[in-house]
């Protein structure tokens, strides 16, 4: 009876022991389906880029004009405050706000602090106003010229005195002051800012 037993526990052993070593050769015989799947190769990442606008330069727009007259155009700019003061205290507003046309050789700030002190305080006594308006329109003479449309010659101011403008290498003069800023546009003409005053010869 026991060696029955034996054999059965042997039996059972050897089966046992047959299925573990069959074991690698079902799994070498399965289809591996694993292997047989060939991985797609990802898409590179895309750079979530936007496109840099392409610089334009804004085209001209034809018959463009300016809305300011001459005195509004002077105040608003920073470096010719004395001036614009001037033009008022003189009584020029009106006149400069005209049809003209008008071009304006605009004294600034550092140059009417360049004159001497009892010059300027001359021309500030209430009872020398007109003097003061003579030189103011000493500044300005008839049209709208541009820097590039004057020429070297003798052109009257509004004042009724000679200006001499000299045109050398595309460098302005007006007397002896030099054009510094050309070409502001107004309304009604044009202001060219210029490094000295302008005094007639009544004033000097």
């Amino acid at each position: 009876m026991k060696t029955e037993n034996f054999v059965a526990k042997m039996n059972k052993f050897a089966s046992f022991a047959t299925g573990i070593l069959l074991l690698p050769i079902f799994a070498a015989c399965a289809p591996n389906e694993t292997a047989q799947v060939t991985p797609t190769p990802a898409a590179p990442p895309v750079a979530d880029v936007t496109p840099e606008p392409v610089p334009t330069t804004p085209a001209a727009t034809p018959g463009a004009t300016v809305n300011e007259n001459i005195p509004e155009v002077v105040q608003a700019n920073p470096s010719l405050k004395t001036l614009a003061g001037l033009i008022n205290e003189a009584g020029l507003t009106d006149k400069l706000n005209d049809a003209g046309p008008y071009t304006l050789f605009a004294p600034s700030d550092q140059a009417f602090a360049a004159v001497p002190a009892a010059t300027r305080e001359r021309l500030l006594k209430p009872e020398n106003r007109e003097l003061l308006r003579q030189v103011l329109t000493y500044h300005v003479i008839p049209g709208n010229l541009t820097a590039n449309q004057l020429q070297s010659q003798e052109v009257k101011s509004l004042a009724n005195n000679p200006l001499n403008i000299k045109v050398e290498q595309g460098q302005v003069r007006v007397n002896d002051a030099r054009v510094i800023e050309p070409d502001i546009r107004a309304k009604n003409g044009v202001i060219h800012v210029i490094d000295k005053v302008l005094l007639p010869p009544m004033t000097q």
